[in-house]
């Protein structure tokens, strides 16, 4: 390595280096002298022909424009561009012969550079092979008749070529720098605006056709294919190299990019451009990976804006196609595809996620009709996703019409439906366990970008919930659901539901259930038919009890779903349902019934029974009414005819009636009776004693009373040798009229083994019993082996009879001589 060194060091110090050195300097010098000398020769040249020159110049732009060309100033630029001769225009104004009336200038430069071919311009010709244009205003006016300041270039006149033509003028290169470019056509209503920091061309020529490679920093201020709707890539700068070409046959320029920027995002671009007078059709596609907010914003106002209320966790593969015709009115047709696998998407209501589908949009779903907001669909194939952990699959779902947006397609699901708890922003249901399936055609509005008013065509099916009801205190156990949504109706299939130690099984349809869902809840009637092996009445009053009223809470931002949860519960509280009901066993506190049927309407927390009948105790009942919740009791109607129930069970069932001064106990034999009474029922079901207004006629056959207090001190004062605490009847019947307390007594019959007796007044089961007694002396033991009712009563009053008055003193019974009309 030190041999090397020392051996160079020793040639550069030698005599025959030094000699080549000095010569190659002497000739560098002359180089440089040379280019001096041809820079200055160029300069006294340009000084002594400028005004030859720049008649040429003029007379070279006039010849081939229709308007006014105006140069304030113009110098040599010394050895810029050598071996060119370059010539720099300063305050460039080119105005068409229109301007007057529409006051836009084609160009304002501050400095334009024209470099000139030096042997041409020897031989006292213009050859221009570089444009530089700094900082300068292109204004580009197409009128609405259609008339353009661009058309102040004449058209070229054709001549046959011969060996001797001399080759036109060409233009090898252009420089644009700080240039701000605006294409405002009114007649397409389209406006592009651009910034241009840098534009560099090298055109390549063949016959009348020509290509170049393009480099282009820009900043775009406006490029809106339609002014009304804005802009596309608003405010973003553009930086790239085009490959760009023109072909004269067919006034085609085409254009394509590779790793175009705009903003941080990169594209892959290919376009075309017809400049034909007839012919002005343009074509964009544009390919990227992409952030969806990205995409957005590079789109115009009215398509970002409705698509920023989305979100797309993950960059896209995205393609946009643009096809259009500059020169006219409306919107190009815009045709978008984007594929997502395994991505999140935010909508308005809520969270898509292990999100995957190939989408597409359009603003000419119908081809017939034009591009426009009503005609713009989305489409998704294959959706694949978990909506708060549901999961969903949609072979197509279509978005049209974004003025109005309809959303249309099939979904199917597969999930638990403890699931379901997550949409829900209120506490209406609750789900522990069950498995759901479904399969529904769907349509519903977009309202604000919210769903809106869905509507569902299809099948579900629930097996093995249970749920807790919130808002009455129900926990179902163990419930199957099968639903089938038409158009004309919901029809329930099959519910199976346990509630504590109830059993029903229900089916039946809603007529109309799609519209009067939304638009009329309270004119739905749910038509059930229930059959209920086993039922506790009193465990399902809690169905009626009006859902408590929750606490002003303070206000908080709207939770998602809102809109969906509110409508399930006005429609729970507000339709009606008619149940045709069939069940084997019904337990009503000790009333034990079978053979149950009934017509229940249910309305607004109101039960209307209709039709009713029942066997118990022995015998059967036929009834109707209604109960309705009225605050933490009940109100109750009812219209009952009883056949031959036995009545001390019935009494039973019933608690006596809240009667005091007997108990069931007290009576025995068959009652038949027509009643038509009101009363209150307390929270857990029972009758509130003393409660109950109405009408009661009744008979009891085969009847005995046993040790019936009031009974037996009236036979002890008037029959002390009678056993008046077995009695036995023949019949005992009444008219009552009931009111709470009291019982006014129209008419009570007792025909009986000790004594006959008529009573009529009023009976308390508090203070004021006030009754009229009538009490014929006779021993009436043998009547019931009379053969006819007319012999009985024949010899009913027969001998003494006494009259009595039963009445209160102090809240005990007392009894004296007298009539009612006497007191």
């Amino acid at each position: 390595m030190k041999e090397a060194l020392s051996k160079t060091k020793s040639f550069l110090q030698s005599d025959s280096f030094k000699k080549y050195a000095k010569r190659f300097g002497y000739f560098i010098l002359g180089l440089i002298a040379i280019l001096l000398l041809a820079c200055g020769g160029l300069s006294i040249y340009f000084n002594r022909n400028k005004a030859e020159i720049i008649a040429k110049v003029n007379t070279k732009i006039n010849e081939n424009i229709n308007g006014k060309f105006h140069i304030r100033d113009f110098h040599y630029k010394f050895l810029t561009g050598f071996p060119n001769f370059t010539l720099a225009l300063n305050d460039v104004e080119i105005k068409d012969n229109q301007w007057q009336s529409h006051k836009h200038t084609l160009l304002r430069a501050k400095e334009i550079e024209a470099r000139l071919n030096i042997l041409s311009l020897l031989q006292h010709e213009i050859n221009i092979h570089k444009i530089l244009i700094n900082d300068a205003d292109i204004y580009i006016y197409k009128a609405e008749n259609g008339y353009s300041n661009a058309n102040i270039f004449k058209p070229k006149k054709k001549k046959p070529k011969t060996d001797k033509e001399k080759p036109e003028t060409t233009i090898d290169e252009v420089n644009l720098n700080k240039v701000h470019v605006i294409i405002d056509n009114h007649l397409g209503h389209k406006l592009f605006d651009f910034d241009v920091a840098s534009l560099e061309s090298k055109v390549n020529y063949g016959d009348n056709n020509w290509q170049t490679n393009l480099y282009l920093k820009t900043k775009i201020n406006s490029l809106a294919f339609n002014t009304v709707h804005g802009s596309f890539a608003k405010e973003k700068v553009l930086e790239g190299n085009f490959d760009i070409s023109y072909a004269e046959a067919n006034q085609k320029i085409d254009i394509k990019t590779k790793g175009l920027k705009i903003g941080s995002d990169v594209f892959d671009i290919i376009a075309f451009f017809n400049i034909g007078k007839n012919n002005s059709l343009f074509g964009i596609n544009i390919g990227t990976d992409i952030l969806w907010r990205n995409a957005s914003n590079l789109l115009s106002a009215n398509i970002s804006s409705k698509l920023n209320q989305f979100d797309i966790k993950k960059p896209i593969k995205v393609n946009c196609d643009i096809k259009g015709d500059l020169n006219v009115e409306g919107d190009p047709k815009i045709v978008v595809q984007a594929d997502i696998r395994d991505n999140e998407v935010s909508i308005p209501d809520g969270l898509f996620t292990n999100c995957s589908f190939k989408g597409i949009f359009t603003n000419t779903f119908k081809p017939e009709k034009e591009s426009s907001d009503p005609n713009s669909a989305i489409i998704l194939n294959n959706f694949k996703a978990e909506y708060e952990s549901i999961p969903l699959t949609i072979a197509q779902a279509v978005i049209n019409n974004l003025e109005k947006p309809i959303a249309t397609g099939v979904v199917n699901s597969d999930f638990d439906i403890s699931k379901l708890n997550g949409l829900m922003n209120e506490k209406i249901i609750h789900f522990e366990s069950g498995h759901a399936k479904a399969n529904l055609k769907f349509q519903f509005d977009i309202v604000d970008l919210y769903i809106n008013k869905p509507k569902f065509t299809g099948d579900v099916d629930i097996a093995d919930a249970t749920f807790d009801y919130l808002p009455k205190r129900i926990h179902a156990e163990k419930t199957a659901v099968q639903l089938s949504f038409t158009q004309e109706a919901l029809y329930i299939k099959k519910i199976a539901y346990k509630h504590k130690k109830n059993i029903i099984r229900i089916d039946g349809k809603i007529d109309n259930f799609l519209n009067l869902y939304y638009d009329a809840p309270e004119k739905m009637v749910v038509n059930w038919n229930i059959y209920c092996p086993n039922i506790d009445v009193k465990q399902f009053l809690g169905v009626l009890q009006n859902s408590p009223k929750q606490k002003v809470a303070e206000k908080k931002p709207v939770k998602k779903n809102v809109n969906f949860t509110n409508q399930l519960r006005s429609v729970i509280e507000k339709c009606a349902a008619v149940i045709n009901l069939k069940a084997d066993k019904i337990t009503y506190g000790a009333l034990t019934a079978t053979n149950t049927q009934a017509t229940i309407q249910m309305l607004n927390s109101k039960i209307l029974l209709k039709n009713g009948t029942l066997n118990t105790s022995g015998g059967s009942i036929n009834f109707s009414g209604s109960v309705e919740p009225s605050g933490n009791r009940y109100i109750f109607t009812s219209n009952a005819q009883v056949n031959r129930v036995d009545i001390a069970s019935f009494l039973r069932s019933f608690n006596n009636f809240g009667i005091k001064s007997f108990s069931p106990k007290n009576i025995r034999g068959r009652l038949t009776s027509n009643a038509n009474v009101a009363g209150l029922m307390s929270s857990t079901g029972d009758l509130i004693v003393n409660s109950m207004k109405g009408k009661l006629d009744f008979n009891v056959n085969q009847g005995a009373l046993i040790n019936f207090e009031p009974i037996m001190k009236v036979g002890k004062f008037a029959f002390p040798f009678r056993d008046v605490e077995n009695i036995t009847f023949s019949d005992l019947s009444g008219s009552l009229n009931l009111r709470g307390e009291q019982i006014d007594i129209h008419k009570l019959t007792i025909s009986s083994s000790v004594l006959n007796l008529d009573a009529e007044g009023v009976y308390s089961f508090g203070r004021g019993t006030n009754l009229a007694l009538t009490v014929p002396l006779r021993n009436s033991k043998n009547d019931a082996k009379l053969a006819t009712k007319e012999e009985r009563k024949a010899v009913r009053e027969r001998g003494i009879v006494l009259h009595l008055i039963a009445y209160d003193n102090e809240g005990k019974m007392k009894v004296k001589w007298g009539k009612k009309d006497k007191g």
